[in-house]
């Protein structure tokens, strides 16, 4: 009995001692694996338990991010819930991660609402960097978006234009009515888009209920997938998805998914019994070159393009161009009518190019350099997505001593950087000059301006949207002069903004056209 005791005894203290051990070994690790990580990773806020830096973001993620960058410098480390993200706000700490180290974070941190459908996995947008994106960003580049491409249905869109400018002039004639900017941007930029890709625009459909609940779809899915999502902080609750947005995202693109699948199947079989393969060239629209390239023998080797990845691309570029393009017309007309010597600038250059009789076309955007400065103010005040799309680390990378840490996020704050006070001059103020002598642009290779992103996934869709917020913007101050409403100043006009997957206004803007009678 004294000897089981004496054994037992012996052998718990053993295992304490061994465990007692083990355990300060794992502490000693961990403590050293901080403090060496600490020292690498860049400076931020301390996180708190569990929720870590949550509470820094506050509504204006955007707005706080930079004012924590002037506490802590250009690149900071956040602790977001679980995630872990590093943040940039400096143009050369942009393009340590758009141009130097871009193959290093190409690859995206997916919002959980964006796994609806999976589109993570198809979209152009958010897809990881794989033989089937890079053939998505090929045929975006050399058949969709292509100046041939695009100079083929310009006049598609200068028609849907029109279409504005005389809904526009409708309601000052008749009505005396404020025209919501923002509304009938959407409107037209939807309709601008429709064209392109369709040659028939959604206002005109059989089923005009249908076209009306399809835009009301498209602004659902940019306000989904801008909500703060419990499941992006802590992933260990993706499978609950507590708050339903997968599940509402789930809603909304089988709505767009199956529009598109209409529009689509229609095509194939108009072209089936046209025995017209190749479809109709004159329809010069990009639904028809996307469907020329599935039936290509090139495709056929791979098939790396098919109808659920056409509907993935549609569904990305109508949601994103839709909402970032009329956003920023909003923008614009705000900035114009805040600031009447740069209204009265642009309209004099366009008078002096094009005439007072002559209707704007795509192709006088190149004449008329002060709309185009006016633009690049607009995006540099109010870039369409402050923080850009998140990228995701493949592996440790250093920026400048300090290591990003494989699988964190990285956020470029773009709109910090394009107010950045040791980049612009007076960088709260609306200046289109600023732009009038400088060679910058928003093609993603000057780094204090990127509203459009940078490197390998700067934004596909770029040049069809440069071409339509300048015809828009350009035809409505042409043809209109505007006025706010009654009680409103241009030094009262209100211009919060509200943060999202887009920056928009807070408070949107409606305005009184006046319609220009020639003389």
């Amino acid at each position: 009995m004294n000897m089981e005791f004496y054994t037992y005894d012996m052998l718990s203290d053993l295992l304490y001692l061994m465990l007692t051990i083990f355990i300060s070994f794992q502490i000693f690790n961990l403590l050293s694996s901080y403090t060496k990580t600490q020292q690498q990773l860049p400076p931020g806020p301390r996180p708190l338990p569990i929720i870590g830096n949550l509470l820094e973001l506050g509504h204006n993620p955007h707005k706080s991010l930079a004012r924590l960058s002037q506490i802590h410098g250009p690149i900071i480390y956040l602790k977001l819930g679980q995630t872990t993200t590093v943040v940039v706000s400096s143009a050369e700490m942009a393009k340590q991660i758009l141009q130097t180290h871009d193959n290093l974070f190409s690859n995206r941190t997916v919002p959980d609402s964006f796994r609806a459908y999976n589109h993570d996995k198809h979209s152009v947008s958010l897809s990881p960097v794989s033989p089937s994106w890079r053939n998505l960003r090929k045929i975006c580049h050399n058949h969709l978006f292509s100046v041939k491409a695009l100079d083929s249905n310009q006049n598609l869109r200068q028609q849907k234009v029109q279409e504005l400018l005389a809904d526009v002039r409708t309601m000052g004639e008749a009505s005396n009515e404020a025209v919501a900017i923002g509304v009938a941007g959407f409107k037209t930029t939807l309709n601008l888009l429709s064209t392109t890709f369709f040659s028939a625009d959604w206002e005109n459909l059989a089923a005009s209920d249908m076209a009306v609940d399809l835009k009301e779809t498209i602004g659902n899915v940019m306000v989904a997938g801008g909500k703060p999502n419990l499941s992006d902080y802590f992933p260990v609750l993706r499978k609950l998805d507590l708050l339903g947005l997968r599940r509402s995202m789930t809603f909304h693109f089988r709505k767009l998914k199956d529009f598109f699948d209409g529009m689509i199947t229609q095509r194939l079989k108009h072209r089936e019994e046209s025995n017209s393969p190749k479809g109709e060239e004159e329809n010069n629209n990009m639904l028809d070159t996307l469907l020329n390239y599935m039936a290509s023998k090139e495709n056929s080797e791979n098939q790396l393009l098919n109808k659920t990845t056409i509907e993935h691309l549609l569904l990305d570029l109508f949601a994103a161009g839709t909402d970032t393009t009329s956003s920023t017309l909003e923008w614009s007309m705000t900035e114009l009518l805040k600031n009447p010597e740069a209204m009265s600038k642009a309209q004099a250059e366009l008078n002096q190019v094009i005439g007072k009789v002559n209707q704007m076309k795509e192709s006088d955007i190149s004449r008329l350099p002060y709309l185009q400065a006016v633009i690049k103010e607009t995006f540099r005040l109010h870039p369409p997505a402050p923080l850009l799309l998140p990228r995701r680390a493949e592996t440790d990378v250093e920026l400048c001593g300090y290591v990003v840490p494989k699988g964190a996020q990285v956020l470029v704050n773009a709109w910090a950087i394009s107010r950045d006070p040791n980049i612009w001059d007076n960088p709260n103020e609306f200046i289109p000059e600023r732009f009038l002598e400088s060679d910058i642009d928003v093609k993603g290779r000057h780094f204090e301006l990127t509203p459009f992103g940078g490197g390998r996934r700067i934004c596909p869709g770029l040049p069809l949207a440069i071409r339509m917020v300048h015809l828009m913007l350009g035809s409505l101050i042409h043809s209109f002069d505007w006025k706010l409403e009654d009680g409103v100043k241009p030094q009262t006009l209100n211009m919060d903004d509200k943060f999202g997957l887009t920056l928009h206004k807070a408070q949107p803007l409606k305005a009184l056209p006046i319609p220009i009678v020639s003389t």
